[in-house]
């Protein structure tokens, strides 16, 4: 992997097998060839109209062809994608729009009524044509003073951007993440040990383009001449659909937040799967990522499976690492001598990770900190905020040797042997009843328990500012959240939580859960508990 451009590197596996179908989609398959020349049609389009290296340009796509041929397209033309998800809400898609300030925004045919009004410059995929306001030139060519500022005779460099894609926290505003593509691309050549990806995989975009688990999935497949699997929402969204793609396109490269495996098992050990149990599924590698995972959860799978195949692995990462910053394969001990917290081993070879105290201190091993991460992954910093940039991507501390940290806000802790343990957000905090509280630690205690597979402890208000903290537990295997064994699960978990916490820190109340709503990233949609 020898380009230093995701875009180029693409051009070399199309033009090395042409022939081979690098999207398989509802409608049917797309060579590497056709998607090489779709793109390369859509790149001399957006440069006729201004794309210039280091322009950023709206993408509003769902996964589909014409999401994967506009990010080339984009690419291609010298620019960097900003993915706009057409499935969010309308004043989220108007803040991306406004806060980003993208001239141009490339969009499929299918998404013109949400977009219709919200942008005066649309690219659409499919044929020649461009929608303009008034304030275009007659020529159709972007203003200057709406286009890319970066002057036509700079050359192309791997530090110009790839993608800007935002992420929600703690700070407010959702800020967009500035990655560039040798950020991306180093990625894939860092963990090439790992998983030795290949022409043979077949992967499967689970997840929105607005996710960087996306760039993994995307970029894992083109950049190896393997096979994308372009999910439609409806499978996504349902575990039995899913299983049943998963068969019939011999997925070999899965990758799911915990929370979305979990709803996976309950169709593949129950039976509504099509199928008994995983017969006939060709996966060789599960990736789990975007939340945490308590490897107890894996017990189904383990007792059938084993650990070898698929392999099991767990990859801690956030946006401003560019989507990955640590590795751990998941082995049967794992699940069998699990303790509730949750591994995540060590970091790819070219970053590092410290774990400091509140001063900045390195803490000895066995001591929980907040993770900072140094290398070559780290982002360029958030769009247009440089306060926040400099505040979250810090100046070495503490005499560590580091040109720039990134601050994740995350908890681990660091075992004897060099591996890391995750321990959940440093923000999560809570103040119920004037005692500020960690759901972390609420949620490890009971994690400790061998039948909950994973805990969430939330505030939920019952009226007049009655609020109170709920635990939700999703146990090991299923259990009917009204029958006699939900009601042994509680009567556990409140037995250990009395002899483990004070009495601030125990939840008011226990409901057991069939699953866990979800975001559209496939993360715990904390906000929607006990709606």
């Amino acid at each position: 992997m020898s380009a230093d451009f995701l875009h180029a590197i693409f051009s070399e596996r199309a033009r090395a097998a042409p022939g081979r179908v690098a999207l398989s989609t509802p409608t049917g398959p797309v060579s590497y060839g056709e998607l090489d020349a779709r793109s390369d049609r859509l790149a001399a389009r957006l440069a006729g109209l201004g794309v210039r290296p280091g322009g950023l340009v709206g993408l509003c796509a769902r996964r589909s062809t014409e999401a994967i041929v506009a990010m080339l397209g984009i690419l291609k033309a010298g620019g960097a994608y900003v993915p706009i998800d057409p499935g969010y809400p309308a004043a989220r898609i108007d803040y991306l729009l406004a806060d980003s300030a993208v001239p141009l925004v490339v969009a499929a045919r299918e998404t013109a009524d949400v977009l219709g009004g919200r942008h005066p410059a649309i690219v659409w995929v499919e044929g020649d044509d461009v929608s303009l306001d008034p304030g275009t030139t007659a020529s159709g060519r972007i203003p200057a003073d709406r286009g890319a500022t970066t002057p036509e005779s700079v050359e192309p460099s791997a530090d110009d951007l790839a993608y800007v894609i935002y992420t929600s926290g703690s700070t407010g505003a959702p800020k967009g993440v500035t990655v560039t593509h040798r950020n991306a691309v180093r990625l894939f050549e860092q963990t090439r040990s790992w998983f030795h990806f290949d022409h043979r995989d077949t992967w499967s975009l689970f997840h929105s383009i607005s996710f960087d688990f996306s760039v993994w999935e995307i970029w894992g497949a083109l950049l190896h001449g393997g096979r994308l699997v372009l999910l439609p929402e409806t499978v996504s969204r349902s575990p039995e659909n899913l299983v049943a793609l998963l068969r019939d396109e011999q997925v070999t490269v899965l990758n799911q937040t915990p929370s979305a495996f979990h709803q996976l098992l309950g169709v593949l050990f129950s039976g509504r799967g099509g199928a008994p149990d995983t017969d006939g599924l060709a996966l060789r590698l599960i990736i789990f990522g975007g939340e945490r995972l308590d490897p107890r959860m894996l017990a189904p799978w383990i007792d059938r499976h084993g650990d070898h195949t698929p392999e099991l692995v767990n990859m801690y990462g956030i946006t401003e690492t560019t989507v990955h910053c640590t590795y751990r394969r998941i082995t049967t001990s794992d699940v069998t001598l699990g303790t509730g917290t949750s591994p995540i081993g060590v970091p790819l070879p070219d970053l590092r990770v410290y774990v400091l105290d509140e001063l900045g201190t390195p803490q000895p091993d066995g001591v929980p900190g907040e993770m900072y991460v140094a290398g070559a992954g780290l982002a360029r910093g958030y769009l247009n905020r440089p306060e926040l940039t400099a505040e979250r991507f810090v100046p070495s501390v503490a005499g560590i040797d580091e040109e720039r940290l990134y601050r994740t806000g995350d908890r681990a802790m660091r075992l004897p042997g060099g591996e890391l343990v995750y321990l959940g957000r440093t923000d999560d905090q809570l103040k119920i009843r004037g005692y500020r509280i960690e759901p972390a630690e609420i949620e490890e205690c009971l994690a400790r328990l061998p039948d909950v597979a994973r805990a969430v402890a939330a505030p939920r208000d019952f009226g007049d500012g009655d609020v109170r903290l709920v635990a939700y537990l999703l146990p090991v295997r299923p259990a009917d959240p009204g029958g006699q064994e939900a009601a042994r699960l509680v009567a556990l978990a409140e037995r250990h939580i009395r002899s483990q916490l004070p009495r601030h820190l125990r939840p008011s109340r226990y409901e057991v859960v069939s699953e866990f709503p979800m975001t559209l990233q496939g993360k715990v949609n904390r906000d929607a508990l006990g709606k």
